[in-house]
């Protein structure tokens, strides 16, 4: 088969510690972004762009930075969606407020800004854990769009407190095109993908998983725990505030912190636990199921109803939607907790023995 690693021998420890160490990785890491720069862009209409390729990236981004927190880390987190708002609200008023703030340096500042604000609600891990934590985690997701709305400078003082992101402009290039936007953010969400998974082998990463598995036993070696908790609640709201800034600029425009609300820190942590725990891969994995899986259903639907000759009732499909999603993370709860990530780790391996058994 294609994917062996026979004949592919390191000298160096270098070359055994890349970040793709198997020939077949790199060149389907290459292959995939390829296509996502090059056949995309030239295949794809506006409405994939604008409806399915930019959310799935953003939401993508922000599941990573969850799964930093929940899968390598090991503290829960319910308040996605409020460090989302974070770097939305950030990034808009550090581009109203300091003008020819670059808007990339914008958008690293609004990650630096809820990256602040996460390591304030992540302060309760150094005391409690569990399911202790995710309500604590849980008042950030009420408290930070409450505050965002309530003080009106946030909005600029808007009567509605709805913020209208700036023009996205870059050295004097405004990315007005849906699939400018979505080059855009693809080449920044890659980037940060990277950095994440070159991240997670660093000894950071591997202070996380140890505090992960057993702290006892970490803080004994040596791991300094407090360090380590406020470390990944830094970086996983600096994923999200960024993720926020995207949402806010390159996805719908103008953003109204309240929309930014439970339910959708609920979806990122489905996008993690279908997609798999303490995987890179598998956060992109379960955005692309969370985002493409209610459009399938809602065309799904509507076909068989016409085919049978039936009328949807409103709200059909949403109940749909929510019915399949508490299955499927029963489902892989039960079946495969490690998720879709697992299920594709899986499939190398035999790949790797095929014809022989495994």
């Amino acid at each position: 088969m294609l994917y062996r690693e026979a004949g592919q021998f390191k000298t160096t420890y270098a070359a055994d510690q890349q970040l793709f160490p198997i020939r077949q990785d790199r060149v389907a890491v290459l292959a995939l972004l390829a296509v996502a720069y090059v056949a995309v862009p030239l295949l794809a209409a506006d409405y994939w762009f604008n409806a399915i390729l930019i959310p799935f990236l953003v939401f993508a981004l922000a599941a990573i930075g969850l799964n930093i927190l929940t899968g390598y880390a090991g503290q829960l987190s319910l308040g996605s969606a409020a460090f989302m708002a974070v770097g939305a609200v950030a990034a808009y008023n550090l581009e109203l407020r300091v003008p020819g703030l670059p808007l990339l340096v914008s958008f690293a500042l609004a990650g630096v800004c809820a990256a602040f604000v996460g390591v304030l609600f992540g302060l309760p891990s150094l005391r409690i854990k569990g399911f202790y934590l995710a309500v604590a985690t849980l008042a950030a997701q009420f408290f930070i769009p409450w505050l965002l709305v309530k003080v009106g400078w946030f909005s600029n003082y808007s009567a509605s407190g709805v913020i209208t992101a700036q023009p996205m402009a870059i050295l004097g290039y405004v990315f007005d095109q849906p699939v400018e936007r979505y080059l855009l953010v693809l080449t920044i969400v890659a980037l940060l993908a990277l950095a994440a998974k070159n991240m997670v082998r660093s000894a950071v990463g591997r202070s996380w998983m140890a505090v992960r598995d057993m702290d006892v036993a970490a803080q004994v070696i040596g791991i300094p725990i407090v360090r380590t908790k406020l470390t990944a609640f830094a970086v996983s709201s600096f994923y999200c505030g960024v993720a926020g800034a995207l949402y806010a600029y390159a996805y719908v425009g103008t953003v109204q912190p309240e929309d930014l609300n439970l339910d959708l820190s609920f979806r990122i942590l489905f996008m993690v636990i279908i997609g798999g725990i303490g995987s890179i891969l598998g956060s992109f994995l379960g955005a692309a199921f969370i985002t493409l899986l209610p459009i399938l259903l809602e065309v799904g639907l509507h076909a068989a109803a016409g085919q049978f000759g039936l009328n949807l009732m409103p709200g059909t499909t949403s109940m749909v939607q929510l019915l399949v999603f508490g299955g499927l993370i029963i489902f892989f709860l039960i079946v495969e907790p490690y998720g879709l990530a697992r299920l594709w780790q899986v499939t190398k391996e035999k790949l790797r023995l095929w014809p022989f058994p495994h």
